[in-house]
């Protein structure tokens, strides 16, 4: 899916190396994460890049969810907030769980589900630097700077 991030010849041959070792990267935070259900990497427009999630959850379904909400949330700011804002994160939290979604670069984003009682300090703790090591993966196989 990397490939589909940009036209032309960008995409290096690592581009499903990387995609792998994503993956890699979110099942060793859902091992290291009490709490945390699954997790999601999509495109910025809905492309399924990684996933880590469990059975009845749809991968391409939560890829999908994720950029509107990742859309949702940046417009959100971008409305309300100062002028020339860098997004991060957006947070839902019900009686079933919890579902953040990180901003990874401008590439893409990440998904985490989470059960009620996890820690949600030590949610964000682990994963916003996941999100920015995913911005830098992206970058550098896309040959462009993270933001």
């Amino acid at each position: 899916m990397i490939e589909r991030l940009v036209k032309g010849p960008v995409i290096t041959k690592s581009a499903p190396v990387v995609e792998a070792a994503l993956h890699d990267d979110l099942k060793r935070l859902r091992a290291d994460l009490a709490g945390m259900v699954g997790s999601v990497i999509a495109t910025r427009d809905g492309l399924l890049i990684a996933a880590d999630l469990p059975s009845g959850i749809e991968p391409n379904g939560m890829a999908a969810l994720t950029a509107s909400q990742l859309a949702l949330g940046t417009r959100i700011a971008a409305t309300g907030l100062p002028a020339d804002i860098e997004f991060h994160e957006v947070a839902i939290s019900s009686s079933g769980g919890h579902i953040v979604v990180y901003s990874a670069g401008p590439y893409a984003a990440l998904t985490i589900l989470a059960e009620p009682s996890v820690n949600l300090g030590r949610l964000h703790l682990e994963s916003r630097p996941l999100a920015r090591h995913i911005a830098e993966r992206l970058a550098a196989v896309l040959g462009t700077e993270p933001r």
